[in-house]
């Protein structure tokens, strides 16, 4: 009899974590092992791509569905226990101080707690040999799931953001394994957690060369235009303070002042694709003058064209985990720029496979500036990626051993 698994997931609008899901779910080897994929929410974009070909989708259930909705929504629905969970959770939430430079995500673990009561059971006849809860927080395998190893994943740098360490500990005291894309992120992790050490093992985000480059290939896009003497820069991501997407309007004005002598390169186009709170990104487009030169583009169910198309990728983050969008443009053999966050390092070899360029905007405008400039550079980052598959599917095999598949 093959081995069960069950993966968890809050929903599928566009993102890092899940494009690692769909990674995942894509080198799935259905003889192998039978995976069924509970998705709290159908919504996002990226629902569409979810192999039930290699893997069962789970029905919603009402409960589930509801919790990151609004509370009206859920009263409205009859979800009360989730609406009395989340208002529980607004009222006791730790409000304390954030260390600057920090994101606070203490409401998404005191959410989780409050509303953990109310949720069912899932798949309550069903006893899984592996139960993997996607994306944080990993209260609901634990307390809803019947499954003899239960695995919580990591996808944050756990350095970049502030905890409720008293509350949030117990849960991942209970998982068998904290699975971590990264040795640089599993490090970062237990510098919070030090008495998890043991519990760590390494899967990196898993992605699909083949999946990847079919769907680079559906449509050239129309509206990311190619002009004279114009480098298109792209970016992808969640409108949201990691991303540092607020700063683009000004990078670009600096980047561009850098080119003005130049007589190859006149100008820079950089298209950002994402969604969320657009109001600072849009506001700093304007202070700046950059209307011209900046252009949102907001959801896209399928970037790839875009990354296909652009002349060079930048991750101008504040810091991230193990960007996805960054491998996923060195699969594509495009150009790539990042920032000098925290696990910069463990994703781009600087010079070789991409670019690292300072935090800070003067810095970061310049550097950007010089590998625009510098064909030759760009060439050689191309042609390093060519020689290499970017992709890595055999990761899965570090899940089939947990399960001796």
């Amino acid at each position: 009899m093959k081995p069960r698994i069950l993966i968890t997931m809050h929903y599928m609008e566009l993102g890092g974590a899940e494009s690692a899901l769909l990674g995942l779910l894509q080198s799935v080897d259905p003889v192998r092992v039978d995976v069924d994929v509970f998705i709290y929410d159908h919504r996002g974009e990226l629902m569409q791509y979810v192999p039930t070909e290699k893997v069962h989708l789970l029905p919603e259930v009402a409960a589930y569905k509801m919790i990151e909705r609004p509370v009206k929504e859920c009263l409205k629905s009859g979800i009360l226990g989730v609406a009395i969970g989340r208002w529980l959770a607004k009222k006791t939430v730790d409000r304390s101080p954030v260390p600057q430079g920090k994101e606070d995500i203490r409401i998404f673990t005191r959410i989780a707690d409050c509303v953990e009561p109310f949720m069912p059971k899932i798949q309550p006849d069903v006893e899984y040999d592996l139960a993997i809860s996607f994306l944080m927080p990993h209260n609901y395998i634990l307390s809803k799931v019947r499954a003899k190893k239960k695995v919580g994943w990591i996808h944050t740098d756990y350095s970049t953001v502030h905890v409720d360490v008293k509350r949030e500990l117990p849960v991942w005291e209970r998982l068998d394994y904290i699975a971590s894309i990264s040795e640089e992120v599993g490090n970062k992790f237990v510098g919070t957690f030090p008495t998890l050490s043991d519990k760590i093992i390494p899967i990196e985000n898993i992605l699909c060369s083949s999946f990847i480059r079919r769907r680079a290939d559906e449509f050239v896009p129309t509206d990311m235009p190619k002009e004279d003497a114009c480098v298109n820069i792209l970016s992808i991501g969640r409108f949201s303070y990691p991303k540092r997407f607020d700063q683009v309007g000004t990078i670009c004005r600096q980047t561009l002042a850098a080119l003005s002598d130049s007589e190859s390169v006149k100008k820079v186009h950089w298209y950002i694709i994402g969604f969320g709170h657009e109001t600072e990104i849009v506001e700093n487009i304007e202070q700046e003058g950059m209307q011209d030169y900046v252009t949102i583009l907001g959801k896209r169910s399928n970037p790839y064209p875009y990354i296909k198309a652009c002349d060079v990728y930048v991750q101008p983050s504040r810091y991230e985990g193990k960007s996805i969008t960054v491998r996923e443009a060195q699969i594509l053999c495009k150009p790539v720029v990042v920032s000098n966050y925290p696990t910069a390092a463990s994703q781009i070899v600087d010079g070789v496979d991409g670019v690292i360029v300072p935090m800070d905007i003067d810095g970061c405008a310049k550097g950007l500036a010089e590998f625009v400039l510098d064909g030759e550079k760009q060439r050689s980052v191309v042609a390093y990626l060519q020689g290499h598959d970017y992709g890595n599917e055999a990761e899965i095999e570090n899940i089939y051993r947990l399960v001796g598949a």
